[in-house]
């Protein structure tokens, strides 16, 4: 099985990732871009019709999980250990939010990724994302 078949299989395999819609892009050596489509439901602002923040941030969780699990030298499963995330502003409504994320460096128990939420202006980010990830859980 390939990757990317791998790949849209574990997300299959989570609930709230399903549940939001999240798809895979491509995935590659410790590299990931994922999609999720604007969603009513997942409306955090009535008024402005701006994603939930939460929505935004799972995205992101996901693909960097995702790029950790690609990664050449991960060991088995992984976990989040800790992401902090950058809200840069709100996304567009009606618009498909990306998130790209970099697993750039491994150890023997951790893995460090770097990500980037994006709607249609690539040009200025809806967030950034920095964490770290059990290596072999």
């Amino acid at each position: 099985m390939n990757k990317m078949a791998q790949a849209q299989r574990f997300m299959e395999a989570i609930p709230h990732a399903k549940a939001l819609g999240m798809r895979f892009e491509s995935i590659g050596e410790g590299e990931a871009e994922m999609r999720m489509d604007y969603n009513e439901n997942f409306i955090g602002d009535p008024q402005t019709r701006v994603i939930h923040g939460g929505a935004v941030f799972a995205l992101l969780d996901s693909c960097c999980g995702a790029a950790v699990l690609s990664h050449p030298d991960q060991r088995g499963l992984t976990a989040t250990i800790d992401l902090r995330v950058d809200y840069m502003r709100p996304a567009m409504p009606h618009q498909t939010i990306r998130a790209i994320a970099t697993c750039y460096n491994v150890t023997r128990s951790v893995a460090f990724v770097r990500a980037v939420a994006l709607d249609e202006n690539a040009e200025k980010p809806v967030a950034m994302a920095s964490g770290a990830f059990v290596n072999g859980a």
